[in-house]
């Protein structure tokens, strides 16, 4: 099983996107933010059983590193992100789509939490928050909610689903469910 996630595809920035991320004034949750080119290229070479390189993104620089990931194929790949949904390119490659819902308030005291970890102040998080995320949230990420297949109400504290979607994964690991069932239970 391999877990892969959409923040490693953000785009390198330019000096000037470099200066408005350092002052929390960079869109970081618009669908632009991400290379979803490279993103589709790597996904479809592990989906192809090819070995891949993921980029290596700074969260504090807000910046691509030189070093990478090597990937190798799994049998299952998890690729969690806020807009993998959005990029019909990408979306269409995925067998099974699940849509982790989780209450607003829950959302921003997570993000603030992260974001201070990461040495920004509580001010520009929450600027950052009403200016970009949330709106951002709202018009792009909100509307993929209906590809999904599965929607988990409540996140994390969801444990009925969190498990049936463990048993899912088992079963494919474990041979139960082949790839032609696989795909005749998402319509491919």
């Amino acid at each position: 099983v391999l877990i892969l996630s959409q923040d490693s595809f953000y785009k390198v920035l330019t000096a000037e996107q470099q200066a408005k991320a350092l002052k929390g004034q960079y869109n970081f949750d618009h669908p632009d933010a991400f290379d979803n080119d490279l993103m589709h290229t790597t996904l479809k070479n592990i989906v192809e059983g090819k070995t891949v390189e993921v980029p290596t993104y700074d969260f504090v620089t807000h910046s691509r590193q030189a070093e990478t990931t090597v990937v190798y194929p799994a049998d299952v790949v998890l690729f969690e992100g806020i807009l993998v949904f959005y990029n019909q390119d990408i979306r269409d490659m995925f067998h099974l789509r699940l849509f982790v819902d989780t209450d607003s308030d829950v959302r921003l005291s997570r993000r603030v939490l992260r974001d201070m970890k990461r040495g920004r102040d509580l001010e520009q998080i929450l600027t950052q928050y009403t200016t970009f995320v949330k709106p951002a949230f709202e018009e792009f990420c909100l509307p993929t909610k209906k590809y999904a297949d599965v929607i988990i109400p409540r996140g994390v504290d969801n444990m009925v689903a969190i498990n049936l979607i463990v048993q899912h994964i088992q079963d494919i690991l474990n041979g139960d469910i082949c790839k032609w069932q696989r795909g005749a239970m998402n319509g491919h």
